[in-house]
């Protein structure tokens, strides 16, 4: 796999084929495994301290299911969707913003989630316990 090809999986580019992101993921130990949209949706960990949440991340975060990340990319046109680096991102240069207070279990689970799985900032999004 080319370096190039290899950027643009980690931007999370929508060009990039298939095989070079079961490529990328069998190199890491990873598997990819299809979910309709019920399924998927059934097996969202609602525990934000769950002990699987680096394993669930989606290929694509629906900006509807998820209000404040909605909010934090209000300048974000054109897309329904971002990819879990995008939405890490937006979660931590907007951290300030979050109402954790506000944030339902399954947003606080994404959040928790991209940060173990991306390595995100470990103070960013922490729920208080």
């Amino acid at each position: 796999m080319s370096r190039v090809t290899l950027h643009r999986i980690e931007k999370g580019e929508p060009s990039v084929a298939a095989g070079a992101w079961a490529n990328a993921m069998a190199a890491l130990g990873m598997s990819l495994v299809a979910q309709n949209a019920e399924d998927a949706q059934a097996t969202r960990p609602e525990d934000v301290n769950g002990p699987n949440l680096a394993d669930w991340i989606p290929v694509r975060v629906r900006l509807a299911d998820y209000p404040q990340l909605k909010t934090l990319a209000w300048q974000v046109h054109g897309t329904e969707a971002l990819t879990p680096v995008e939405a890490l991102g937006i979660y931590e240069r907007n951290a300030r913003h979050l109402d954790m207070a506000a944030m339902s279990p399954a947003e606080q689970a994404l959040l928790q989630a991209l940060r173990t799985g991306l390595g995100g900032d470990a103070g960013v999004g922490t729920p208080d316990v």
